[in-house]
């Protein structure tokens, strides 16, 4: 029997495929079209707009590094945002921090309602956990509108199209700073710049004109094709990010919990970029005047 297949054409001239069993749920919300899927390899896939966001099995390799990065480096973190997130992985992961409590803001109810509904592994009950609170907004304008200050801030964005593209804006950015505690830290999703280097570029363009410290680093997600993906680091705090790997081990050993992406190790390896992606957030130089050509 030959299985039906979803293919995700997300860049030009070129794209993936799932093979799948069956289509679980689909809708046109109010912001995006919505389907959750049942795959050979990758479990339920959800799907919005036509492009992969997230599977049940490789889901917290980047909600893990997402989360736990920016977490353990600030080490005493008690109140954190999460802009986007609707599938409820990086809410679950956060929670797994005992002394933490976590605003979740999602543009799109129903993105929620399917993921409690049609993917419950990966919310693991955090929708409904008492430290969480669940807000339904913009997540740019409640950015933008509030006063209240987060230890930490993760961004779980889309792709820089539809509802997500306000959410890779200066102004977003600008607005995140504002909304930081002193020694706090904004993460981001910064695109596969293998396919996508426009888009870390510009992301670099932003934070690094915003924030003291702005870099980078990765995360190998298979799902999300292209290659590697790099999450934006930021805060002005330049220190959080050279946080000692014994200083981590403590805290991972404190905190008590197993994972399955994220370790002391991989948080300071992933900071380690190859050149190429280095050559995509270095600052442009002005290109040299060409030399005078002397004529025989």
């Amino acid at each position: 029997m030959t299985a039906a297949r979803f293919h995700e054409d997300i860049h030009a001239g070129y794209g993936q495929f799932f093979d799948i069993r069956a289509v679980v749920h689909r809708e046109r919300t109010a912001h995006q079209d919505l389907s959750i899927l049942d795959t050979e390899h990758f479990g339920r896939v959800l799907v919005l707009d036509g492009i992969v966001q997230t599977t049940e099995r490789d889901n917290r390799f980047y909600h893990e590094m997402l989360t736990h990065v920016p977490l353990f480096a600030h080490g005493r973190a008690r109140r954190m945002a999460i802009v986007g997130g609707g599938d409820g992985g990086c809410l679950r992961e956060a929670l797994r921090h005992e002394r933490l409590s976590v605003v979740l803001v999602e543009i799109d109810e129903a993105v929620i309602r399917a993921s409690r509904r049609f993917l419950p592994e990966l919310s693991d009950g955090a929708f409904d956990h008492p430290r969480a609170e669940i807000v339904i907004a913009d997540g740019a304008a409640w950015m933008r509108r509030g006063s209240e200050r987060f230890d930490v801030i993760v961004v779980d964005s889309t792709d820089p199209v539809g509802p997500g593209e306000a959410l890779f804006s200066r102004g977003f950015y600008a607005a995140c700073r504002e909304r930081l505690a002193p020694g706090g830290v904004l993460a981001t999703q910064s695109g596969v710049p293998f396919v996508q280097p426009e888009v870390l570029r510009a992301c670099s363009e932003r934070l690094s004109a915003l924030f003291a410290d702005a870099a980078f680093y990765t995360v190998s997600v298979p799902s999300y094709s292209g290659g590697a993906m790099t999450l934006g680091w930021a805060s002005d705090d330049p220190g959080l990010r050279r946080v000692s790997r014994e200083t981590l081990a403590a805290r991972f050993a404190g905190a008590g919990f197993d994972t399955r992406c994220y370790t002391p190790d991989t948080h300071t390896a992933s900071f380690a970029l190859p050149p190429w992606i280095e050559a995509l957030i270095t600052p442009r130089r002005p290109s040299a005047p060409p030399r005078p050509q002397r004529h025989r």
